[in-house]
């Protein structure tokens, strides 16, 4: 099946099973903004407190805050995004599309990347056990021709993007004949520069208002809390700072459902540390975060590590974790070594001393920081993207099933009576009590059980309990472990030790 049909599946299956929805349907929606529905939003909100346990409670030197969307415009100034925060932006006269011109250029690499892969998978199959990949990739002539134009490509983006040099990112596209994905016409405008932030007023009067942003990223509401934290929680260097939040950039292009939108969530940690250790501390982040995504039980080959070899003015080193979605290979999470540029900026542009007294040292500096900044979003879309799965059973009959990791799972158990009548509902409802404190159950009796199991199965329930005639006799369910299938009779006294071990096993 084709990546963009399995998208498409995806997409409607979060529909139809209250995942997501598209903002405002009802008056045709609005462009690449969406809505969690009952199921989408209980399985964000475990994906928000798994992440928040693993990197604040976990952890004896990260802490939490919650800043505020609005923030002083001057901030903005000061962290480079009133100046510098835009994307080179071209449209196709003829399908009147508009795309990101270093994205198009990415893709075109992507392309050559892939031609790679391709030749080194060809190979290995021909020599089996006697391959040598690193070999193959250094001596085939092919690969290195294929390299060396990927780097003469990079060499001529990079310094147009950060020399500004718009004309010369749209002779390249020129030269390279890229063509519009849509119409595959070669009919480009000249690029223009897209200021991302959205901006509002605040004041009481139009005319007294003051201009302020939507921010566009949650990290500078750690920093500028940076003092307040150290000195209340009297923190000792090396020191984290965690936030979960709203952020809001006016995309270019905002597509591929929720991989890109104009109203998202981060997860980030800035996590404080002495000059000269950031590099030590970075690798660490980049192997523990590694880990945090490993322990939900997705393999590891739909994880890569990309080192950037662009850097952010601000960065001396970064990577992202990428994912494999059904679009390919994709950014989900990035590390960045951030240096000691975002304290030094605030310090100039608020006047005030963000420095640390380090008592081991006897001496004050602004710390450096290393980052962690994970797309609530696409982690989102990468569990839905992994879970989805058709199966055809062995009676000829299909099921989908989203194997969901059971503590990322909505609903943890449905509680089901056989039938509705003879007292298997009243018994049903008296577990449904005591297992709802501990975990989020849902109670169902409507249609034959096969229906209620396969239901279950579409929103990864890994728990279905059948209350049936025999219960009330000897006090014992069926329970349905959803990826297997497999069914067992056991006492209802031990439901909750099963649920809760099954859901701790990662």
């Amino acid at each position: 099946m084709a990546n963009e049909d399995i998208l498409k599946k995806i997409i409607a299956h979060a529909k139809e099973y209250g995942f997501v929805f598209q903002s405002s349907e009802i008056y045709d929606g609005l462009s690449a903004v969406y809505d969690y529905g009952q199921n989408g939003v209980e399985l964000k909100n475990n994906i928000k407190e798994y992440w928040w346990k693993a990197m604040v409670r976990h952890h004896e030197n990260i802490v939490g805050v919650d800043a505020a969307i609005f923030m002083h415009p001057t901030i903005w100034k000061a962290s480079g995004h009133v100046d510098a925060f835009s994307d080179p932006m071209i449209d196709n006269k003829d399908s009147k599309k508009r795309y990101r011109a270093d994205v198009l250029v990415e893709d075109y690499l992507a392309k050559i990347e892939a031609k790679i892969e391709k030749e080194v998978t060809k190979a290995e199959k021909r020599f089996g056990d006697a391959f040598d990949k690193e070999q193959f990739l250094a001596t085939n002539p092919r690969v290195l021709a294929n390299k060396e134009k990927m780097e003469s490509i990079k060499n001529r983006l990079y310094p147009a993007m950060d020399e500004d040099d718009l004309e010369g990112i749209k002779k390249l596209i020129e030269d390279l004949e890229i063509a519009c994905p849509v119409s595959g016409s070669k009919n480009w405008t000249d690029v223009r520069q897209f200021n991302l932030m959205f901006s509002t007023q605040m004041g009481s009067l139009s005319e007294e208002a003051n201009q302020i942003y939507l921010r566009p990223e949650t990290a500078q509401g750690i920093f500028v809390n940076y003092l307040n934290v150290q000195k209340t929680g009297r923190m000792k260097i090396p020191f984290g700072i965690a936030q979960i939040g709203k952020a809001f950039r006016n995309e270019i292009v905002a597509r591929q459902f929720i991989f890109r939108m104009r109203e998202f969530e981060q997860m980030e940690m800035q996590f404080f540390v002495r000059p000269g250790e950031e590099m030590k501390w970075y690798e660490f982040w980049k192997e523990e975060r590694k880990k945090w995504h490993l322990s939900l039980g997705i393999p590891e080959s739909k994880y890569r590590f990309h080192d950037h070899e662009k850097l952010a003015h601000y960065a001396n080193a970064a990577a992202d974790i990428e994912f494999e979605f059904p679009m390919g290979f994709k950014e989900l999470e990035g590390i960045h070594s951030r240096t000691d540029f975002d304290l030094k900026a605030h310090q100039e542009y608020s006047g005030k001393k963000l420095q640390y007294f380090d008592p081991e040292l006897n001496e004050s500096y602004v710390p450096y920081v290393v980052e962690t900044s994970i797309g609530l979003d696409r982690t989102f879309l990468a569990i839905l993207s992994h879970a989805y799965t058709e199966e055809k059973l062995e009676d000829g009959s299909e099921r989908i099933v989203m194997k969901i990791p059971p503590v990322l799972a909505p609903i943890k158990a449905a509680i089901l009576p056989l039938l509705k009548k003879d007292g298997l509902p009243e018994k049903a409802r008296e577990i449904m009590d005591t297992l709802k404190y501990d975990y989020n159950c849902q109670y169902e009796e409507k249609d034959a059980i096969g229906r209620r199991y396969r239901r279950q199965d579409a929103i990864g329930t890994p728990y279905c309990i059948t209350v049936d005639h025999q219960t009330l006799e000897d006090n014992m369910v069926t329970i349905r472990e959803r990826d297997t299938m497999s069914q067992e009779r056991i006492p209802i006294d031990q439901l909750s030790s099963i649920i809760d071990k099954k859901i701790k096993g990662n």
